[in-house]
């Protein structure tokens, strides 16, 4: 998959009204949208889904979806369907395919709204995590902030060598 053309950073917060949409700025919108108009919405951790451009996504789901269908084609797979099967549950229920209201307003789709929990009137916090956009319960987002920050500087000095 070709790198990244844009470096999405920044944190914001926002409301979801009282219909499941939020407003992304301009140029997070446009990162997270494709040609085609659309968007990727994904369920990472629970309190926490992401936004992806669909082209990016489909391009490294399908990557990995291969080498399972490789594995499973050459028989490695025939001990492990139960694993197997629970990849395909996650798989078919982790992404959804969305397009950007006037291409900056997002409607949460149902299923990933109880997986961030944050009911209609309530705020997230939206995140670049430069490769895609985050949206947060605040609660979590503080949390795995608070965890992962003290980790920042090795983290930056491992990636940047």
């Amino acid at each position: 998959m070709p790198a990244p053309t844009t470096f999405i950073q920044g944190e914001l917060k926002r409301t979801i009204d009282d219909r499941f949409r939020v407003s992304l700025p301009p140029e997070m919108a446009q990162a997270v949208t494709d040609e085609s108009g659309s968007t990727i919405v994904t369920k990472e951790r629970f309190g926490c889904l992401s936004l992806w451009s669909a082209a990016e996504w489909q391009a490294r789901q399908e990557r990995g979806v291969d080498v399972i269908r490789s594995k499973i084609e050459a028989g490695a797979m025939d001990q492990r369907w139960g694993e197997v099967q629970r990849l395909g549950r996650l798989l078919s229920t982790r992404s959804k395919t969305v397009q950007l209201a006037n291409r900056s307003r997002l409607l949460i789709p149902e299923g990933f709204r109880e997986f961030l929990g944050v009911p209609a009137g309530g705020e997230i916090m939206l995140i670049g995590a430069v490769i895609c956009v985050e949206l947060w319960n605040p609660a979590t987002w503080l949390e795995a902030l608070t965890q992962d920050m003290p980790e920042f500087g090795s983290l930056f000095k491992e990636l940047v060598v």
